[in-house]
């Protein structure tokens, strides 16, 4: 039943009434004038879509060598599934326990897993989202090892306490055969095996069970006979166990970085003990112990020397050292560093019957943060090039955001450029987890997602179709200098480490111009070319945003006291206006605090830049008077007005990036006045403190966690009435994170001082005051404590003239003011329509004056200026509290809504949806919901997701067209979707893991073997785990739970069902047929043989008495 919400109602109630008290003054739409809006509920749904990313906290991986799906479980109880590049699938056991062992049904579309709480299930792979079909969860032996051997359905379970049960997977219930720890093992032996390490069949006789317990007993047990038919001790703790293909020989790894070779037949010792590692002491004593070998596996080939792969066992004295994978062919031993410690390895193998030649032909390595696979059909075992979009988290993301329906050839393009940058030295083979087939999507618009990392790098991907596809890195930090060694690193850097993160970015895909800004207080502006250039200087512009809080004037505290950037713009001399062509002079002695310092150094040398992004100017903030630069919280582009904006507490600055020149830099307080900002007085600076006064947050709680994330998440203002509760919210999280603590004034501590932050920017073609009829460029600015105000933009005209002139700016005052910081800001045009910001296509920047004249048409967003009786406008503009929408020019209000009052919205934005448009909002309570517009009616409300961490916070964005994603973990990205549409379509848009397989045929046993018995010994499981001959297991020992499975599956198993009854009729009606013409055929010959009877008779009678010389 659809709950009944009154405050909704109250809400509605409240903007009619609003909507109805406005006046009718000039630019207000008037009744007659409602926009008619088509967004309704029904439009709306909120699901999952796909995960990307590595798995976070792998623990277990298997893979099916027929259906070559590869399937990772982590500690989350996540189950990740990955086949051909573009088929991946995520799935999660609800109590959310680690998965400690995989299982594949080899070739029949199932997968066991087993967790560490003690549960088994059963997953089915045959429906594109898979569900449990049964659990089994063990109520008083703890699970440690499985064993699923290869066309059988009974599965050995290996627990804690050294039994071994045996279960169904047909139907998930117990065996009444249970190999009990004493019956196994000697019963001379006082003390208790350990648990169950390993369990497998003897490829050559499936009656003969190896058990291997973690004291070093390994034990043979026959199945029929009810009894150990050798035990193998040693004396170092068993890891794991590898059988040879023959039966005959099988190989345990130990502790003490030993490997013993057993022959089945004599367990008195081992046949032979080797440490891979081991330094071999000359006077033939044991060699010195290594680090315990935690793997081992055994394959054979047909033509040459088996394969020995192993992980771990390396010598205690390399410290230090790197994982390392051991493949020993032959004589040859060659040990493979990983990046990573090794969770997992599996050899893959031709053939998946076990006592056939193996044949292996790759290793497939889980590490801790990468999935490696490494080919040993070549010489130096290269690793195979990875299709999947695992490398996410490269470097820790900072920032994210999303582009749905972007320009078609932006993708392309991207590639093109990206593909250069492809390391070299890869295996020539095909990737070999080749599974699963693509989901026939209807989508085809083109979907780009951009993470910011800490690491300075931005890395562009192709999410369209919901695949995911690196295309392009950037790496910010080849602008700068870097510090060879810790003595030369400068103390002018405001974080400890990673100066280089990015914290914002804006971008424009039409003219594709990229902006950033980093931690460091800088902002670097790119253009996208397909030349490469080298750039000899890299252009610089450096800007003093000093505090508006001046507490006492003090005098000059040393060095060259250097008064704000003087404004360019309305001056009517330029020459006054223009800023210093050289740097700042910065002081930085020992007798002085720093002063007109940036924090990080510009290469100085010249820059070669590949085609792709190539920086255009670089904009670095200073200190002022021993005062590090506030971050930046809020940026934006224009590429047809050629501005850059951004700002933080201190004020805002607006730079033109194509004259390379400072426009404006004011103080967050001036922006209310509408009076000429250009001929203030420079503001007298702060009061010198000592430079350690700055690091207010030696507690922890100030990390670059904190700093990257949205900017406006953590500014509260006086009159907000949850600022304790954010600032809790962001201790909270500061408490768990990977990143280091900051020395800078970060957001944390603007919530201590209470200052105003710019926390969000909108280029427009608009009304910049009440009383304009023309529209023209102007640029809506918000604040943290809910200001939005209008600064208007005079642009000179095109060509040269607009490298000549300089841009005119004038703040026109505040527009309105709502209940916490501005998230969004965007404008309607009187039908309804988005007003997007002017832009101009791109061109190439590096080719020739023809090619670019052609590129350079600048797109108005509106109707051109000069047009009289200019429609109104509609100003959309949401708060972390509510949103309103104003008309323009009048600036009336004329809906009004409020988001929530109990929590604040983390991310807000206008999306198009269906044909229109909405705003879409992300609470930090977890409620995700769409407001329509103009109107603002509430359109769909979830309580999706309670924020558990600030990545979300940071990583969280919509875009347009119902996509929306963030950051679920530090490795992956969880993609949603609010659209109805999607929703509805998402069955065919995702990949299918099962595909109709043959599974080879068994190995030829050949005739001696066939003729004297020796090749594999069958045996029929049914005989002695079936309830007739085992009994029933005891009913306390594990509770059967039946799997919700899937509406999906339901109904494919039903038509199953129906599809086996239809052939299976039709099967007999032929078979009936048959049977009719072979009892024809079977008369007729009854018949020809009692014929041919009669004449034989005949004919001995006539010849019975004669001689043979008379015949």
């Amino acid at each position: 039943m659809k709950k009944f919400n009154i405050r909704k109602v109250l809400d509605g109630l409240t903007a009619a009434s609003s909507s109805s008290s406005a006046t009718a003054q000039p630019g207000t739409p008037r009744e007659n004038d409602v926009v008619q809006e088509t967004l309704q509920s029904e439009h709306f749904q909120l699901c999952k879509t796909v995960r990307h990313g590595f798995p976070y906290q792998p623990s277990s991986m298997a893979f099916d060598p027929v259906q070559k799906i590869l399937a990772i479980g982590t500690q989350t109880g996540a189950l990740r599934l990955f086949g051909r590049a573009g088929v991946e699938c995520y799935c999660q056991h609800e109590s959310g326990a680690a998965v400690i062992q995989l299982q594949f049904l080899i070739n029949e579309g199932a997968l066991v897993s087993a967790l560490a709480d003690d549960s088994i299930h059963l997953w089915n792979l045959r429906q594109k989202i898979p569900a449990i079909l049964h659990s089994l969860k063990f109520n008083r032996e703890r699970i440690t090892y499985c064993h699923l051997p290869f066309q059988s359905k009974w599965l050995y379970i290996g627990t804690e306490r050294g039994n071994i049960h045996i279960v169904n997977v047909e139907s998930f219930t117990l065996s009444g055969y249970v190999i009990m720890w004493n019956k196994a093992i000697e019963l001379s032996t006082k003390t208790h095996p350990g648990p169950v390490v390993h369990i497998s069949d003897n490829p050559m006789d499936e009656g003969k069970l190896l058990i291997g317990f973690e004291t070093g007993v390994v034990v043979l047990w026959d199945l029929k006979s009810k009894k150990a038919d050798y035990r193998y001790n040693y004396d170092e703790a068993i890891h794991s166990v590898a059988w040879h293909h023959e039966g005959k020989q099988f190989v345990c790894s130990h502790s003490d970085g030993t490997l013993t070779t057993w022959n089945v037949r004599t367990p008195a010792k081992p046949a032979q003990i080797i440490t891979p590692h081991g330094k071999q002491p000359k006077d033939g004593k044991k060699p010195e112990p290594c680090k315990p070998i935690l793997k081992v596996e055994y394959k054979t080939t047909r033509a040459g020397d088996p394969f020995m792969v192993l992980s771990g066992g390396l010598s205690y004295d390399t410290v230090g050292r790197r994982a390392c994978l051991t493949v020993m062919h032959g004589k040859s031993t060659a040990v493979l560093e990983m990046d990573y410690p090794i969770v997992d390895f599996l050899t893959l193998c031709e053939t998946p019957y076990p006592n056939d030649f193996q044949e292996p032909y790759a290793v497939v390595v889980l590490l801790e943060k990468d999935l490696v696979v490494i080919d040993l059909g070549q010489i130096g075992y290269p690793i195979f090039e990875n299709p999947y979009p695992l490398a996410i988290h490269e470097s820790p993301v900072t920032c994210c955001e999303y582009f749905a329906d972007c320009p078609a050839e932006l993708i392309p393009a991207l590639y093109s450029v990206g593909c250069r940058q492809k390391r070299q030295g890869y295996s020539k083979k095909e990737w070999p987890i080749s599974g699963g087939n693509w989901g026939q999507g209807t989508q085809s618009y083109p979907e780009i997602i951009i993470t910011g990392h800490a690491d300075g790098s931005i890395k562009f991907w192709d999410a369209s179709a919901l695949m995911l596809q690196a295309l392009y890195k950037l790496k910010t930090a080849k602008v700068f200098e870097r510090a060879r060694g810790k003595e030369e690193k400068p103390n002018t850097d405001i974080v400890d480490e990673d100066p280089f993160a990015i914290q914002t970015l804006s971008w424009c895909p039409e003219s594709r111009m990229l902006c950033l800004a980093g931690v460091s207080a800088h902002v670097i502006v790119y253009r996208f070319s397909k030349q490469e250039i080298t750039t000899e200087a890299v252009e610089l512009l450096e800007v003093r945003m000093q505090s508006e809080f001046s507490d006492v004037d003090s005098p000059d505290p040393g060095g060259d006291q250097t008064p704000t950037l003087p404004t360019s713009g309305a001056s009517s001399s330029p020459q006054e206006s223009e800023p210093p062509t050289q740097p700042l002079t910065g002081s930085n002695s020992s007798d002085g605090p720093r002063d007109n310092i940036p924090c990080l150094q510009v290469r100085s040398s010249p820059l070669k830049q590949s085609p792709g992004y190539q920086v255009e100017l670089v904009i670095q903030l200073v200190w002022v008077s021993g005062e590090p630069p506030q971050q930046i919280t809020s940026l934006a582009i224009n590429s047809s007005y050629g501005l850059v904006v951004f700002g933080n507490s201190n004020g805002l600055a607006v730079v033109d990036y194509l004259q390379k020149t400072l426009l404006l830099n004011m103080g967050t307080s001036e922006l209310y006045s509408p009076s000429d900002p250009y001929q203030r007085q420079p503001r007298s600076p702060r009061k010198a403190k000592p430079a350690g006064a700055i690091c207010e947050s030696n507690d922890g709680s100030n990390t670059s966690e904190d700093r990257c994330r949205s900017p406006t998440s953590g500014s509260p203002s006086p009159c907000n009435s949850d600022d304790d509760k954010k600032q809790k919210f962001i201790e909270k999280d500061a408490k768990d994170n990977s990143f280091t603590r900051s020395r800078s004034s970060s957001v944390t501590s603007i919530d201590r001082e209470s200052r105003e932050a710019l926390s969000s920017f909108y280029f427009c073609e608009s009304f910049p005051r009440k009383t304009d009829s023309l529209v023209s460029p102007c640029l809506l600015v918000g604040t943290t404590q809910g200001s939005v105000m209008m600064v208007a933009l005079s642009l000179p005209p095109g060509g040269d003239q607009r490298l000549q002139q300089l841009v005119g700016i004038a703040s026109c005052g505040t527009l309105v003011r709502l209940k916490g910081g501005i998230l969004t800001m965007a404008l309607l045009d009187a039908t309804g329509t988005l007003l997007p910001p002017s832009f101009e296509q791109w061109y190439d920047p590096n080719a020739s004056d023809e090619e670019k004249e052609k590129g350079r048409k600048r797109r108005p967003a509106s109707p051109a200026s000069s047009q009289e009786g200019q429609e109104p406008q509609f100003a959309i503009l949401c708060s972390e509290k509510q949103a309103k929408v104003v008309a323009l020019p009048s600036q009336t209000r004329i809906y009004k809504h409020s988001i929530t009052e109990t929590s604040f919205v983390l991310r807000a934005d206008v999306v198009q949806m269906a044909g229109a448009n909405c705003i879409a909002c992300f609470c930090a309570n977890g409620h995700i919901m769409t407001l329509s517009l103009p109107s603002l009616r509430p359109l769909l409300e979830v309580n999706y997701l309670p924020l558990t961490d600030m990545r979300i916070a940071r990583t969280f964005c919509f875009s347009n067209l119902g996509q929306a994603l963030y950051l679920i973990s530090p490795t992956e990205i969880q993609r949603i979707t609010y659209s109805q549409e999607t929703c509805d379509n998402l069955q065919e848009m995702l990949s299918e893991l099962f595909t109709p397989v043959e599974t080879p045929e068994a190995p030829n046993r050949g005739f001696f073997k066939g003729l004297f018995g020796g090749g594999a010994q069958s045996l029929d499981r049914e005989d002695l785990f079936g309830e007739t001959a085992a009994g029933k297991a005891s009913r306390s020992l594990a509770q059967h739970i039946p799997g919700p499975g899937s509406m999906e599956g339901m109904k494919g198993a039903a038509s199953g069902v129906v599809g086996e009854l239809a052939r299976a009729r039709i099967a007999l009606d032929e078979r009936g047929q048959k049977l009719g013409e072979l009892e024809e055929r079977t008369a007729a010959m009854m018949a020809s043989a009692e014929s041919f009877s009669k004449h034989a008779h005949d004919m001995m009678l006539k010849y019975k008495d004669k001689k043979w010389y008379q015949l």
